[in-house]
């Protein structure tokens, strides 16, 4: 096979995918999701110890959701932005906060994290193929503990990452990547 006339997929879907911060209202079945949800779970972990746990809002509980984003914000934000983000979370079709154990041990906790990360990663790529977007959240609220205990993340787990999934309203222009050979330190 040549590699001029052979089509790389995942490259291309890596090169494709785009974070998504408009959505579409439309419905998306929770088979679909399911779907997506056990196919990232094919992401590379240490010891196959699966740290990960989801907690997903959908349907009228996306208005709990937005309950316990605005209730850690500060009083100044909540005045200004409560209308606004409730109108915003009550759009997105599905918000999926991925939490991982929390190891004491310093190596399983970052071997963990990092699996975490690339569950989320192998989330997005499966969700692009299937049409869906995502954007991946890390705001100050997820540090919250009202939020945390509004949400159900129990003690001894970390927020990897809040995920607003839907289908995309408005799919952004790619922006410019550094070249890796920038950044490359390279010996022999």
């Amino acid at each position: 096979m040549s590699d001029e006339n052979y089509t790389y997929p995942v490259a291309e879907l890596l090169r494709n995918r785009r974070t998504i911060r408009q959505f579409k209202s439309d419905f998306v079945p929770l088979e679909l999701l399911l779907e997506l949800l056990n196919i990232a779970n094919w992401a590379p972990n240490h010891g196959l110890r699966e740290p990960w746990r989801f907690i997903l809002y959908r349907k009228e509980a996306r208005a709990t959701f937005a309950d316990a984003v605005i209730r850690s914000m500060s009083a100044e934000d909540r005045a200004r932005l409560e209308a606004q983000k409730r109108d915003d979370y009550a759009k997105i079709p599905y918000h999926l906060i991925v939490v991982m154990k929390e190891d004491p041990r310093q190596k399983q906790w970052d071997e963990d994290y990092g699996a975490a990360c690339s569950w989320i990663q192998s989330f997005q790529l499966a969700a692009w193929e299937r049409g869906l977007g995502v954007v991946w959240k890390t705001n100050n609220f997820v540090y919250s503990p009202h939020f945390r205990e509004a949400v159900g993340v129990q003690a001894g787990e970390k927020v990897v990452g809040v995920l607003h999934i839907g289908y995309p309203e408005v799919i952004p222009e790619p922006r410019p990547r550094t070249p890796a050979e920038e950044r490359l330190t390279l010996h022999g």
